[in-house]
């Protein structure tokens, strides 16, 4: 089995970004009480996945596929950017970029019925980030089938939303007391001292 999944580099690192559900064009229900959060959560995202990306930590965006089984994830990234929704905000700070991954999930885990595992593997990933909304379903979710896989968490706690702080607040209580998950803010998480700590380990 091939080390190398598409050529560039680096393919294998400890540390992983998980960015869930961002390019999302939030047209249901509560999908305006979600943006105001969802969107202050965006924005803190963009600046860690500048920082991860500096040092090399693979991003991966695991995405809905809204019912669109034919899709793809260009083809969710364009709608989400063209058609005049209520998500594109999210969509323009956070527009993939060529070297990052993505997995397009049918449920709300990232795992369930997904290529994540294999990638994480590939990637020799110890360590997730776990990013985006909302924070009390998939990223929730997603956090506890990460956990049942023996992966150490990191949740920061400005880069998720929900539609209400109080279930914000209540989905980061459980991470942390349950999950063991790290929920620091993304803007006193030493990236580059992380790295160093899990490559020591």
């Amino acid at each position: 089995m091939s080390e190398n999944l598409h050529g560039n580099v680096p393919d294998s690192f400890p540390v992983a970004l998980l960015i869930i559900d961002m390019i999302n064009d939030l047209e249901f229900p509560n999908g305006e009480k979600l943006l105001p959060a969802a969107l202050e959560a965006a924005q803190n995202i963009a600046k860690l996945k500048c920082e991860a990306r500096r040092l090399n930590i693979p991003v991966v965006y695991v995405n809905d596929n809204f019912g669109r089984w034919r899709s793809d994830f260009n083809e969710v990234v364009d709608h989400c950017l063209r058609d005049g929704v209520r998500g594109k905000p999210l969509a323009e700070l956070l527009r993939p970029d060529p070297e990052d991954y993505f997995v397009l999930k049918p449920k709300h885990s990232a795992f369930y019925m997904t290529t994540l595992d294999t990638l994480l593997e590939h990637l020799k990933a110890k360590r997730l980030i776990v990013t985006g909304i909302s924070a009390d379903v998939c990223v929730l979710l997603s956090a506890s089938d990460a956990y049942m896989r023996e992966y150490d968490l990191h949740v920061p706690a400005d880069c998720v939303a929900t539609d209400a702080p109080t279930h914000t607040q209540t989905a980061l209580a459980y991470v942390r007391r349950v999950l063991n998950a790290d929920t620091t803010p993304s803007d006193q998480l030493d990236l580059q001292e992380l790295c160093r700590v899990v490559l020591a380990s």
